[in-house]
C-alpha cells in the first residue's frame, strides 16, 4: 500500500502552464489533485521529465476577483492519456510544487 506524506485533495481547477524548461507558453489544463508539495493535472501537451516548470492555478475561477496561484517546481512524471475517451491525446502531468505566490486580478 502506497503511504503519502502529505495529504491529496481531489480538486478540478483551471490550470495554465506557462513556462516549461527554457520554453514560454500558455497551455491550458485541468488539475486532478493537489497537496502541499505538488500537483497532477491534464494538459494538451506534455512536459521535459526532471524539467523546470511554472504554472498558474485559479483558485476561484467563478467568483467576482479570481484569485490565482503562481506555482514554481519541476516535472515529476508526464504520461501520454486519451483525453476524456474521445480519442484526443493529452498528458497527465505530475509536477512538484517548491514556490508559490497568490497573484490577484486587478
Amino acid at each position: 500500500m502506497e503511504q503519502r506524506r502529505t495529504r491529496r485533495f481531489k480538486l478540478q481547477l483551471p490550470l495554465a502552464v506557462t513556462r516549461a524548461g527554457t520554453e514560454r507558453m500558455t497551455v491550458a489544463g485541468l488539475t486532478k489533485n493537489i497537496s502541499s508539495t505538488g500537483v497532477l493535472f491534464t494538459t494538451g501537451r506534455g512536459a521535459d521529465l526532471g524539467g523546470p516548470i511554472e504554472y498558474i492555478i485559479t483558485l476561484n475561477h467563478d467568483g467576482v476577483r479570481p484569485v490565482s496561484l503562481r506555482c514554481i517546481g519541476k516535472v515529476l512524471r508526464a504520461e501520454r492519456i486519451e483525453e476524456n475517451g474521445a480519442g484526443i491525446p493529452g498528458y497527465q502531468v505530475a509536477a512538484t510544487l517548491e514556490r508559490y505566490e497568490f497573484v490577484r486580478e486587478r
